[in-house]
């Protein structure tokens, strides 16, 4: 049997570890976009909806394990991150086949398109001509992979941790 600090280090250490990885994950995304200029489509977008729901849950973990409240709140909170995670990784699964062609994608995935024009004159003519891109075309691959397949190995990487430090005692 693990004795109760011991469990409180263990819950503390996956709380950090999991609120560092899932803030690296999303701020890599977040660089992607706004420093390489890949502007994301709506599925994409979707896709983060569970780091920016896990993150803050991941620092209530971390306060809840440092200030050594019973260890039932850290381990729903782990829980509850790792249950996001799978709704992420399930959502990166749906984008990848989409990309892949394995299934169709959403009939309207679009998002708002950068580089409008500041010129006022011109500026209904930008927004008619630029379209944000498709949910089913890669943007970038890496290894083979599209950021929408990162995210799925990213989203059950940090399931596994999640749900492995909740199930810890």
């Amino acid at each position: 049997m693990i004795d109760a600090s011991t469990a409180t280090r263990h819950h503390l250490f996956i709380a950090v570890l999991l609120t560092l990885g899932m803030a690296a994950t999303v701020g890599g995304a977040l660089g992607f976009e706004h420093i390489g200029g890949y502007i994301p489509c709506a599925l994409c977008l979707l896709q983060r909806d569970p780091y920016y729901y896990g993150i803050p849950l991941g620092i209530l973990a971390v306060i809840t394990s440092a200030l050594k409240l019973p260890t039932w709140t850290t381990r729903t909170l782990l829980l509850a991150i790792g249950i996001l995670m799978l709704v992420g990784a399930g959502m990166g699964v749906y984008h990848s086949g989409a990309e892949w062609g394995f299934w169709e994608g959403p009939s309207t995935c679009a998002t708002t398109a950068q580089g409008v024009s500041s010129n006022v004159g011109d500026l209904l003519g930008d927004l008619n001509s630029k379209h944000g891109p498709s949910c089913t075309e890669a943007a970038l691959r890496v290894l083979g992979l599209s950021f929408a397949g990162w995210n799925v190995i990213a989203s059950l990487i940090f399931a596994a941790i999640a749900l492995r430090g909740a199930a810890k005692a």
